[in-house]
């Protein structure tokens, strides 16, 4: 049973178990009517291997409100595209294509926007999405998209009928919806990335550099780095999407810059949720959860500079020291939980999590005061479509043909 409490500057809509799953699908059923709904899932060919994959889409078979569903696949060759069309073949809704994103199609349409600037420089989730989205702009299809990622071992249809509930109702007025639940598996406390970085980095920022709505924005959701979200397609076409690991809150942030609170919320998806695992990586900070906090840290960083923040050198030692404190605390505060509901809870992890942390805010601070105009985002649709006018025609037609040429 969810609490119904209302924190931060966002809406929170949570399971008060008061409904079946089967009312609200007949609900979706009818907002689909009014409002088509589509589906993103960023793809790895490995994940389709993976102990996930196969629920996913024995679960998403059930699904019966969906117009389309757009599997963005990367990190496959031709055979490889052609076994994950095989996979995918027995979902049964009206549409559904799988963008082969290292095929030559779709890498002439890449290298094609490369040449003006406007592709994603960097391989990732990121990237894939946004090549999702072209493909979910060029096929009209949808109004209201969900995207989850596909390594979700928890995973059943529920997730996602709760997900797109708020952006499918017509009564609604939400643009963007954004997931949490709790991390648990294996009897721990999972999510350190949102548990010990970001949410004691916010608090850190607040006491450094003072009051931002920005900050009051992020510290408003309750899993901030949560992969599942789903919004209106008027969203995507104004949207930049980061391309390294800050997406999910570059994400968030972006959305923040283009529409008021009150029309963005956070919705309880699943009570039960675990997926793969990042390795901590501290010995690299190129790879796991230490580049993943390092470029968090950069995303937030450079749009609280866009919004009048000041970093210097003194103000990134200040913060370090701030949060270190504050993330310390945090350890205490979770294992406590841990303890007193039966849960596993290695002290001496989650601190060296934070030791890394701690080196890795410097790391991203340093990075950003060394290169002030560094911008990660890939351009906006829009932008694309005025310096490219016929690319989502193009794009579509690659995926389309690629769909044809190797059934």
């Amino acid at each position: 049973m969810g609490d119904f409490y209302q924190n931060g500057i966002v809406t929170t809509l949570h399971n008060l178990r008061t409904r079946s799953l089967e009312e609200m699908e007949r609900e979706l059923i009818s907002f689909s009517q009014v409002r088509p709904m589509s589906l993103v899932l960023p793809c790895l060919y490995s994940e389709l291997q993976g102990p996930a994959m196969d629920s996913i889409l024995a679960e998403l078979c059930q699904v019966p409100y969906l117009s389309e569903i757009i599997i963005g696949l990367d990190r496959a060759n031709e055979a490889e595209y052609r076994h994950a069309r095989e996979f995918f073949a027995s979902l049964p809704q009206p549409n559904v294509r799988v963008l082969w994103n290292d095929g030559p199609r779709m890498r002439a349409i890449h290298e094609r926007l490369e040449q003006q600037n406007l592709a994603p420089t960097e391989l990732g989730k990121g990237r894939n999405v946004w090549y999702c989205m072209g493909y979910m702009l060029a096929s009209g299809r949808g109004e209201a998209i969900g995207l989850h990622d596909c390594d979700i071992v928890t995973y059943d249809r529920s997730l996602l009928a709760r997900l797109l509930y708020p952006i499918a109702n017509p009564n609604f007025n939400y643009e963007y919806a954004k997931g949490y639940y709790a991390r648990i598996g294996s009897d721990k406390i999972r999510g350190r990335v949102t548990r010990l970085l970001v949410t004691p980095l916010i608090r850190a920022l607040k006491k450094v550099i003072g009051h931002s709505e920005w900050l009051d924005y992020l510290d408003s959701f309750r899993y901030p780095l949560a992969g599942e979200f789903a919004m209106r397609r008027d969203v995507v076409t104004d949207m930049r999407i980061p391309s390294d690991w800050g997406l999910e809150v570059g994400l968030l942030l972006e959305i923040k810059r283009n529409f008021a609170n009150n029309r963005i919320c956070q919705v309880d998806i699943a009570d039960n949720y675990d997926h793969k695992h990042q390795d901590l990586s501290a010995e690299s900070a190129d790879q796991g959860l230490s580049k993943m906090s390092i470029d968090i840290c950069k995303s937030i960083f450079r749009k609280l500079a866009t919004n009048g923040a000041v970093f210097t050198p003194e103000i990134i030692r200040s913060l370090k020291a701030t949060y270190f404190r504050i993330a310390l605390d945090f350890v205490e505060t979770y294992r406590n939980d841990a303890l007193m509901n039966g849960l596993e809870f290695d002290v001496h992890e989650e601190e060296a999590s934070v030791e890394m942390f701690a080196r890795n805010i410097m790391a991203a601070g340093n990075h950003f005061l060394d290169n002030p105009m560094d911008t990660p985002f890939v351009p906006s649709w829009n932008r694309v479509i005025s310096a490219e006018p016929g690319i989502l025609g193009d794009l579509r037609i690659a995926a389309d043909e690629d769909h044809a040429q190797y059934a």
